[in-house]
């Protein structure tokens, strides 16, 4: 007997489709999908966990925090919090966006990377009271934004000119914010001696204030006092060969030749076969050798150059060769010091010696070898073209030095930043205090 017409009927296309359709998988298994309430919470704590341990860095009473690896090869003893923050291999998703903005106030301003961090908690902990009673987060962004516009628009208004009315007075000035950056750091003490080095650094840049163009030395021994600020380029002495110590170690209005070229026999490669008949056809080769590199020789002295730089390694023949000469030369010159000695001295780095033009070939009023510590440096001062400084920095153990290393590079780039954006606020809390009134008042 036939069913019912509506029996017959196929089930509704909805209920067929619960059926059909495939379960959509679109995140790995174990993946963690937290959100909500909960989540934001938990984002905070992280947060405020990282700012808890850069906070008792802060001010001229902070302390230092010394980080060791689980190897216990490198120790670092810090109060710098970008160094601190990028040390502390931070995992937490939320508490990594911390290294990005401490990182960036680093790459912008150079200082103030700790303010920013504990900053940015405070403003988390503050809002996290809202969150909790159900505060929509975007309601709470837009209230710090506008807070943020009011706070920079009052900032403009209190704000004042430091250029001075003479260049002296611009100096001083320059020097006062040099010494503020150095407030907080291991070296507050000196900060009258680094604060004039910095800012003398910094002054004799070109209008681009390029700051790769400071270098900086460590020497160990001797008083950290005894830093010195070179008005030109210095590397430490590199690798030399029997023949060095023959070379001339002082020239003035040397032309320069900078190479990107080995200047030494190379043994054939291991698995190279050569197949001679006579002695004669094996000397041939030998003669060849020898005849390919006094060829390079011939023509780097034909340029006229007295002072010969290399990236690549200068051999022994070549050293004995250009001593015998008066020709100072160095080998394996480390790349961001023979960047600087081409900026400084206007030449430029050959890869061949054939054919090298005159205005590739630099100068400087004068070259000198010279002793600081137990190490030497070669130094090129004067110099035409670009405008360079070195600082030489001593101190008693490696940490020492690399926090101060540290420290004046943050100075460096507030002094760069003062040059270029010429306008202060009062410190010491007063402009935070000005501008909490001006927020609460608006309020």
């Amino acid at each position: 007997q036939p069913s019912s017409p509506a029996a017959q009927q196929p089930s509704s296309p909805t209920k067929m489709s619960q059926f059909l359709a495939p379960q959509i998988v679109f995140l790995k298994s174990g993946t963690d999908t937290s959100q909500g309430k909960g989540q934001l919470l938990s984002n905070m704590s992280a947060c405020q966990a990282v700012g808890e341990i850069l906070r008792t860095t802060l001010g001229p009473q902070g302390m230092d925090k010394l980080i060791h690896d689980d190897r216990g090869n490198s120790v670092t003893i810090s109060n710098d919090g970008a160094t601190i923050i990028k040390l502390l291999n931070i995992i937490h998703p939320a508490a990594r966006t911390l290294v990005d903005i401490a990182k960036a106030q680093d790459d912008e301003v150079g200082d103030g990377t700790t303010s920013v961090t504990v900053l940015a908690c405070e403003l988390l902990k503050m809002a996290r009271d809202f969150v909790e009673e159900g505060m929509h987060p975007r309601i709470i962004i837009k209230a710090y934004r506008t807070a943020s516009d009011l706070a920079i628009q009052r900032i403009k208004q209190l704000a004042i000119d430091i250029r001075g009315s003479n260049p002296q007075e611009h100096r001083e000035m320059l020097i006062k914010c040099a010494a503020t950056a150095l407030n907080s750091k291991l070296i507050s003490h000196h900060k009258e001696f680094f604060s004039a080095m910095v800012t003398d650094a910094v002054l004799s840049l070109d209008a681009d204030l390029d700051i790769s163009m400071v270098g900086m030395k460590k020497v160990a021994g001797g008083s950290v006092r005894d830093s010195i600020l070179v008005s030109g380029v210095a590397f430490k002495k590199t690798f030399s060969y029997a023949g060095f110590e023959q070379q001339p170690k002082k020239f003035e209005n040397p032309r320069i030749l900078l190479l990107n070229i080995e200047l030494e026999l190379k043994a054939e490669k291991e698995n190279a076969e050569v197949r001679v008949k006579s002695t004669k056809d094996y000397q041939d080769i030998v003669d060849a050798e020898w005849k390919i590199i006094y060829d390079k020789l011939d023509k780097i002295v034909a340029t006229g150059a007295k002072v010969v730089l290399s990236r690549l390694a200068i051999g022994d023949l070549a050293t004995q060769y250009f001593a015998d000469r008066d020709i100072f030369c160095a080998g394996r010159v480390p790349d961001d010091d023979m960047l600087r000695v081409a900026r400084a001295v206007g030449g430029a780095v050959q890869t061949s010696v054939n054919n090298i033009p005159d205005a590739a070939v630099g100068s400087c009023a004068v070259f000198e070898e010279r002793t600081f510590g137990n190490d030497r440096f070669n130094l090129f001062t004067g110099c035409p073209q670009a405008k360079t400084a070195t600082i030489i920095i001593r101190g008693g153990s490696e940490q020492f030095m690399e926090e101060t290393e540290r420290s004046l590079h943050d100075s460096i780039m507030i002094v760069r930043r003062a040059i270029k954006f010429p306008t202060a606020v009062a410190g010491g809390g007063a402009i935070e205090m000005e501008l909490s009134k001006y927020i609460r008042e608006h309020a």
